[in-house]
């Protein structure tokens, strides 16, 4: 199986891209669905604030890969030859899905803090942050706990600052260099192939 992960800063765009990928037939499986689905187990809102407790939680008692080996059991139950994985955040969650995939490759979408503060209000998701300090402490937290060292390790970088047509168009590039990418990996290769008995 191959992987490719989507990162970036919250806000940034990583629904927007993963949703292409789904359009054009790939699996998506989202991270932050487990942290608030943990949440929801545990009695809580899935709040900014509960969220960033059952993440940091999750990942003290099980380690800085905790959310993507609780990915692991959906990930196997996948039949596609490549599966999205959105929302990765530290280098230890990546280096989960490489000993579990032939290949990985990340793609990371970025935007700038102002920019993304504002989408997220605009979303009005119940995670998301209420003000500007709030946001920013998030930020930080996403850092803290390897995010960072994902983005710097990205294949690929897409610039999200412009509308959301401008987006698609770039994230269906995008998309389609893997789609090339999982047709070549496909087709037999000549010593794949067997030889002709007469």
């Amino acid at each position: 199986m191959n992987l490719v992960i989507i990162t970036g800063m919250p806000g940034a765009g990583k629904s927007e891209l993963a949703q292409i990928f789904r359009d054009a037939g790939f699996p998506v499986i989202v991270m932050g669905d487990v942290i608030r689905e943990e949440s929801r187990k545990r009695g809580l809102e899935a709040n900014s604030e509960s969220t960033k407790k059952v993440m940091l939680d999750l990942r003290e008692r099980e380690g800085p890969g905790a959310i993507a080996i609780h990915c692991l059991d959906e990930l196997k139950t996948q039949t596609s030859p490549a599966v999205v994985i959105e929302g990765c955040r530290s280098v230890a969650e990546v280096e989960v899905f490489q000993q579990y995939a032939q290949s990985v490759a990340i793609v990371c979408i970025h935007s700038s803090p102002l920019t993304r503060f504002a989408r997220l209000c605009q979303r009005a998701r119940e995670d998301a942050p209420p003000e500007w300090s709030s946001f920013r402490e998030r930020d930080l937290r996403e850092i803290s706990v390897g995010l960072g060292g994902v983005i710097a390790l990205s294949d690929i970088m897409l610039i999200n600052e412009g509308s959301i047509e401008v987006l698609r168009k770039s994230g269906r590039r995008v998309v389609a260099r893997f789609q090339k990418d999982a047709s070549r990996r496909a087709k037999p290769r000549i010593s794949d192939r067997r030889p002709r008995t007469s």
